[in-house]
């Protein structure tokens, strides 16, 4: 089609899972009862590491702004989601889905340089626990969280302007459950192959930088622990990274095979299923994660619902 034979795309539909149209009413269902808990779940640990004086230490910090920054990922998606299970007309407008694309990727940008800010506390308190007190003070972890997410927000401002000058001109059906940038470039009425690259080398630098810096501090970690002579040592200092290193490996195990790639090589349903594991299962997990594996914060748990005369 020629250029000025093109009709600009005002709206697009969000074909989702295609396959499972018969069971839309159980999905939502399904959906509704993750997101649900998923909110209650990161809400509670944001409350409880807030309230409890006991976690005012900068790892619970960290979780407790790794809870709150879940919320707003989620938002930026499942509602929508939810919506398109109950529609026949599962559409999104051409800005509605920019938008949702650069938040769902600016919060994810941002919990990856958590993640990492994250892993460099606990390699400050294992590897070197005498400068600890003095190095991450709560001056620094406040530069670091709002740095963070300054960081995450600057991160797919080029993505989206280049996406945003691209002509649409039909179809407008998007191959997956949310807006994203590989699907949505799919449909594109031009060469693609800028954008496609941009893509891959800031997802590149961004995934695989603050992984590596995270094998990093775990490759130090891990190091220092072995060191350690006792056992009930080794335990303790295994156990304070424990629900990090699983949060960690569960969001980095999806994210890095959908990202991290410059040609699509994989089918529409894998690309749908690794979807649903990093913006949906990942934050339903989180909560769990870290209060059946953290004992404090479960303690802080039963503290605060025994002041509020939830349990006797």
């Amino acid at each position: 089609m020629k250029p000025e034979n093109w009709s600009q795309v005002t709206e697009f539909i969000i074909l989702g899972f295609p396959h499972l149209q018969g069971v839309q009413a159980f999905l939502f269902l399904l959906l509704f009862l993750i997101y649900l808990t998923t909110i209650l779940g990161n809400l509670l640990i944001f409350l409880v590491v807030c309230l409890d004086s006991r976690l005012n230490i900068p790892m619970y910090r960290f979780v407790s702004i790794l809870s709150l920054l879940e919320l707003g990922y989620t938002a930026a998606t499942i509602p929508k989601m939810l919506s398109n299970l109950l529609s026949e007309k599962k559409t999104i407008s051409f800005s509605g889905c920019l938008l949702q694309i650069y938040f769902f990727h600016s919060l994810g940008a941002t919990e990856c340089y958590l993640l990492t800010a994250m892993a460099y506390d606990r390699y400050l308190a294992i590897c070197q626990p005498l400068h600890y007190p003095t190095r991450m003070t709560p001056a620094l972890c406040v530069k670091i969280s709002v740095g963070c997410l300054l960081g995450g927000l600057a991160g797919p401002v080029a993505e989206i302007s280049l996406v945003s000058h691209l002509p649409f001109c039909g179809p407008n059906r998007i191959q997956h459950i949310f807006c994203d940038f590989p699907p949505v470039l799919s449909l594109a009425c031009t060469d693609t192959s800028v954008n496609v690259l941009v893509d891959f080398v800031i997802n590149s630098c961004k995934i695989l930088a603050t992984f590596l810096l995270i094998l990093g501090s775990y490759v130090q970690i891990i190091c220092t622990v072995l060191r350690i002579p006792s056992a009930a040592g080794k335990r303790k200092a295994f156990s304070t990274c424990a629900s990090h290193l699983t949060v960690v490996l569960i969001f980095y195990g999806s994210i890095l095979f959908m990202y991290v790639r410059l040609k699509k090589s994989y089918s529409l349903d894998y690309d749908r299923a690794l979807a649903v594991g990093y913006s949906v299962l990942t934050p339903f997990l989180n909560p769990f994660i870290y209060s059946l594996r953290n004992k404090e914060i479960k303690e802080a748990v039963r503290r605060q619902l025994k002041r509020t005369r939830i349990l006797e």
